[in-house]
């Protein structure tokens, strides 16, 4: 019960420093503004930036536009633009906890498949934590996003995981987005996951960008994410990274 408090207190404060990014993404707005109001929302909560704490990165939190999937690095000079697909990911440690979350979103009017791709991905994440079940095989959550991504006419990235989290940012099990046959693992109540589908119009595989952090797509396929702390019960997930009601 004490774990699940303080994962929880983290939880609310990552999950409320994305819903404030996302409210201020616009057209003309900076990945380092951005950044500014996560840090300011993590502060406020006492929660120190994850990447920053675990791993050295230049900011707060990691913006990712277009084709860059993930670990984008947020700064002063690189403005939205209309069209663009954004993604805000914001993990934090508390009290010895850390908790992880994310989310993609238009910059004002964008393409029809921009759009599609969003919700697609939306959608893959809420089937992959369907499938996330005490006792059901851990492969089945990258069969749910599989199966979301193909029928709605998307690739999965399989080069960018899931993971366990709570203790670390970073633990096992990994959570892949396509199903690994040869995985055995089954899950268990009160395992703590971070489900994070990255979907692609058309890459499978990223590369590392120029600053050694970024991670896009090698042909320039746009992506989404979306991704929740939850923890794994005998029926659906706690999601303790939802919005605030």
């Amino acid at each position: 019960d004490d774990d699940l408090i303080a994962l929880s207190r983290v939880a609310r404060v990552v999950a409320d420093a994305r819903d404030a990014m996302l409210a201020e993404v616009r057209s003309g707005v900076t990945t380092g503004e951005l950044d500014a109001i996560g840090r300011d929302v993590l502060r406020a909560g006492g929660a120190r930036s994850a990447p920053r704490l675990a791993y050295g990165f230049p900011g707060w939190t990691c913006i990712s536009i277009n084709d860059e999937a993930a670990h984008g690095v947020p700064a002063l000079s690189r403005h939205l633009v209309e069209g663009d697909l954004v993604n805000v990911d914001v993990s934090a440690e508390l009290d010895g906890y850390w908790a992880d979350t994310g989310a993609s979103a238009p910059v004002g009017r964008v393409s029809a498949e921009r759009s599609r791709l969003v919700e697609a991905t939306r959608a893959a994440q809420r089937d992959a934590m369907s499938a996330a079940r005490a006792g059901r095989p851990l492969r089945m959550i990258g069969r749910a996003v599989e199966r979301r991504a193909r029928s709605c006419g998307f690739r999965v990235v399989a080069d960018l995981c899931g993971h366990g989290v709570g203790r670390h940012i970073h633990e096992d099990p990994s959570v892949p987005g396509v199903e690994d046959r040869c995985d055995r693992t089954v899950l268990w109540e009160g395992l703590v996951l971070a489900i994070e589908p990255f979907l692609s119009t058309g890459a499978t595989s990223v590369v590392e960008a120029g600053d050694g952090w970024t991670l896009r797509t090698p042909d320039g396929s746009v992506t989404a994410q979306f991704e929740h702390t939850v923890v794994i019960t005998n029926g659906s997930p706690l999601v303790l990274t939802a919005s605030a009601a």
